[in-house]
């Protein structure tokens, strides 16, 4: 879509000053998707020459917010020696969208779309993502993804803010994870998505709800659950007017196959050693 009301598009190398009607472009996947009439002015991040994706000494993977989809998708697929690795393509798989958003679209602006739907959001949520936030005055600050966004839409974000990258700790890449997705239609919008990361060191389990909630829910419990425990603690975790109401499910709706791919997810994870993967 043509935005008519754009009279600049300026390099983000430049650090000119912020001005109301500026907003950042990454890929512009959402961006061009609809009208944008109180912008005047795009600020480039294409040419900043950040690293898409780097591993650290420590273990972490910093995702720089430039990487797109299909670049993370490949470094799951291909590079990415860890038990974790197969959560990258699945929640890449989760955006449904074609060739052309795979390789346009970034991590870092699915994130600051904060979009229940948002499966950047699920991945970084689920493996216990930092976000690197950088202000127009050059200071930075770190944000865990379960709290930067903050509901369907709403992130912690100022003014002229930049999110930088984010950073998955090399410990929860370690974790063996089970991924679960629910949709009203075969290639639907994600209506609710469940994460397990079960950690080898300690045997603590983390259960990550996104989609059927206007935020992202981590859920962690020292050793693994029983079923009524799991299921107790994300009804009472999740406050009744947290559970998002679209098209795409009723909140009732919603609740119901959260509590199903959770006990799913949980099953699968404290299944014995050779004892499949669970129901699916």
């Amino acid at each position: 879509m043509d935005l008519n009301t754009i009279t600049e598009v300026r390099d983000a190398r430049l650090r000119e000053p912020w001005r109301p009607g500026d907003a950042w472009l990454g890929g512009g996947t959402y961006l061009f998707s609809e009208p944008q009439p109180r912008l005047r002015r795009l600020i480039d991040l294409s040419r900043t020459g950040w690293e898409p994706l780097v591993r650290h000494a420590d273990g972490s993977l910093e995702i720089a917010a430039t990487c797109t989809i299909a670049e993370l998708a490949r470094f799951g697929r291909r590079s990415l020696a860890a038990p974790a690795a197969p959560l990258f393509e699945q929640c890449c798989r989760a955006f449904l969208a074609s060739f052309k958003i795979w390789n346009m679209a970034t991590v870092g602006g699915n994130l600051c779309n904060g979009l229940p739907a948002g499966p950047m959001i699920s991945l970084t949520a689920a493996l216990d993502g930092e976000c690197l936030l950088r202000a127009q005055d050059g200071t930075r600050r770190r944000v865990r993804v379960g709290d930067f966004v903050l509901g369907a839409g709403v992130k912690d974000l100022a003014e002229g803010e930049l999110l930088r990258s984010v950073t998955l700790p090399g410990r929860a890449l370690g974790c063996r994870t089970a991924f679960r997705q629910a949709s009203l239609y075969g290639l639907g919008r994600s209506a609710a998505l469940v994460i397990g990361a079960l950690d080898p060191v300690d045997g603590s389990l983390a259960v990550t709800v996104t989609a059927a909630t206007t935020r992202p829910f981590r859920f962690w419990f020292p050793l693994p659950p029983d079923a009524g425990h799991l299921r107790r603690t994300i009804d009472s975790g999740v406050p009744a007017g947290e559970w998002f109401d679209d098209v795409h499910g009723l909140p009732e709706w919603r609740r119901h196959m959260v509590l199903r791919l959770a006990e799913e997810v949980r099953r699968e994870l404290t299944a014995p050693a050779g004892a499949g993967e669970g129901v699916r």
